[in-house]
């Protein structure tokens, strides 16, 4: 075995990692947030709403996270330099990146599937409990704040973590955009060195010391906000 090229490639394992951890951030964040709306419209919107936010959630969960990175990239990505005015302005530099094509498949593909976890966890919700606050007089705002959506979290917790473990251990996909992630750091030590099995056991400890402190900081949360049935 040998590591000594890690000496020259540090600097780049270091900004790989930090964007692997960047994509998971934004991705996991926002997609939470619209998880829980398209949760809610699944579970008590109208008739259209519902079935919008199922229509969504079936497109995007019975197609390859592959071909929808690929398609907002090479398609989508493809006509923004025809918008009159994008190239002049201050977001091309971000509209232009591999990057911003790779957070944002990312972040609708795990909204996707995290809302149908959400949609299990509120029906799950004990509808005693609902009554309960509506008898104390909770606005539907109130109740769904203070009863509905925590009850739900909390009951999601394990499943939550588990897809966002899932959602780490797809975000080498970034690498066919050109996104300069952990794992195109080690085909680049790859191309230059011709060491196969180093590079790749590098990225390997990464993906687990990272899955490791998501697990634990889950299980920490559970342990203090204990459930209840």
């Amino acid at each position: 075995m040998n590591f000594e090229w890690i000496a020259k490639y540090w600097p780049l394992l270091i900004d790989g990692a930090f964007q692997t951890v960047a994509l998971l951030v934004i991705s996991v964040s926002i997609g939470f947030v619209l998880a829980v709306g398209l949760a809610f419209a699944r579970v008590s919107g109208g008739p259209v709403i519902r079935n919008l936010a199922l229509g969504y959630s079936t497109v995007f969960r019975g197609t390859p996270l592959l071909i929808q990175l690929w398609l907002l990239y090479y398609g989508v990505g493809s006509l923004l330099p025809m918008v009159p005015g994008l190239r002049q302005s201050f977001l091309w530099p971000i509209l232009r990146e591999g990057f911003f094509f790779a957070a944002v498949s990312f972040t609708l593909n795990f909204a996707a599937y995290q809302s149908e976890v959400l949609r299990g966890a509120l029906l799950s919700v004990p509808k005693g409990e609902l009554e309960a606050g509506r008898s104390l007089g909770m606005s539907p705002w109130q109740l769904t704040r203070r009863i509905w959506l925590p009850r739900a979290i909390r009951t999601a917790l394990p499943t939550i973590a588990g897809e966002i473990v899932l959602q780490l251990k797809a975000t080498p996909l970034a690498f066919t955009v050109t996104v300069m992630d952990l794992y195109a750091v080690a085909f680049k030590v790859r191309q230059d060195t011709l060491l196969v099995y180093e590079p790749l056991l590098v990225v390997t400890l990464f993906y687990v010391a990272l899955t490791a402190l998501i697990t634990r900081a889950f299980g920490v949360v559970e342990a203090q906000v204990p459930i209840r049935r």
